[in-house]
């Protein structure tokens, strides 16, 4: 179990774009678990959409990559204090389910693939109370800062 804590040590993002609330499963070079808790307060709710509430949907990929990018991190034993970070290089295979709304709880799962020359590629899930509602393959560039 990973608390915000140490995601912020794996993670350079903050408020309002950091989208991992907690890891509850980590296996070093083969997946990651984790959630986000969508609350109304959310700013991107305010324009998206002003009186139907939905996260954006290249937010949930955001996510998704930046559970994937802990993943990598902590597969190489490295963190953004080192000099590196891990950017969204890319997604494939992009499904949408159903919209993600105030309240729910984004759950979200990765599962290495593969990784060369400091590319990774994660296939991810997105759900809320066990139904999913997003897929996606998602690239990671591991770069110097």
């Amino acid at each position: 179990m990973m608390y915000i804590e140490e995601i912020l040590e794996y993670l350079p993002h903050r408020y309002p774009f950091l989208l991992v609330d907690r890891v509850t499963e980590v296996e070093k070079g083969t997946s990651i678990k984790g959630y986000k808790n969508i609350s109304f307060n959310e700013p991107f709710f305010e324009g998206h959409f002003p009186n139907k509430p939905i996260m954006p949907g290249v937010l949930i990929i955001e996510a998704m990559a930046q559970l994937s990018g802990i993943l990598g991190f902590v597969t190489v034993e490295r963190k953004p204090s080192d000099g590196v970070v891990q950017y969204l290089a890319g997604s494939s295979k992009v499904r949408f389910k159903r919209p993600v709304v105030p309240g729910d709880r984004l759950c979200m799962e990765s599962t290495f693939i593969s990784g060369k020359r400091g590319i990774w590629k994660f296939e991810c899930r997105a759900l809320v109370d066990g139904e999913v509602v997003c897929v996606a393959d998602i690239l990671t560039a591991e770069r110097e800062v």
